[in-house]
């Protein structure tokens, strides 16, 4: 019953971070930050799927109110103050890429419990959590690089 909850929860909040990473790539086509968000918008959907697979091979259902929580807390994040009262600014970008990271380390710290259920449970022997584990810890080394070139963006580059 833990296990059902705690992957639910990650599952939450991946649909969560799936729509943020959507919305950043969608505000960033036309900048220098486009294609890294695409990607990582790309990645971060695969890496939900990956949970879903695990789900499905545990034998968890999914909650489909913790989904659509998630959901709906990327949607009010929108309503952030941003310094401008419409439309985006440098310190949107800056947040997302915040929150994103929040979002991957939280997910990294999911593979990594998982890794260390692993061997006491079967159905995770397929579960290639070694590659999750790595892809994770690269998108957190990206997205803080791209975070640092946009924090200088938003706020010039004081040293």
């Amino acid at each position: 019953m833990l296990l059902a909850t705690y992957l639910n929860d990650h599952l939450g909040a991946a649909t969560a971070g799936r729509e943020l990473a959507k919305r950043a790539a969608g505000n960033n086509r036309d900048s220098s930050y486009g294609s890294f968000l695409e990607q990582l918008a790309a990645e971060i959907d695969e890496d939900r799927e990956s949970l879903l697979t695990i789900m499905r091979a545990v034998d968890i259902s999914v909650d489909h109110t913790k989904v659509l929580a998630g959901w709906g807390a990327e949607k009010l994040g929108r309503l952030k103050l941003n310094g401008r009262l419409l439309g985006y600014s440098p310190l949107s970008r800056v947040v997302e890429l915040e929150a994103l990271a929040l979002g991957v380390s939280g997910k990294l710290a999911l593979w990594r419990t998982l890794d260390q259920l692993q061997p006491a449970e079967s159905r995770l022997a397929e579960v290639e959590l070694a590659d999750l584990m790595r892809r994770a810890r690269r998108q957190l080394e990206q997205l803080e690089s791209q975070r640092l070139v946009a924090a200088g963006d938003a706020f010039g580059n004081r040293q």
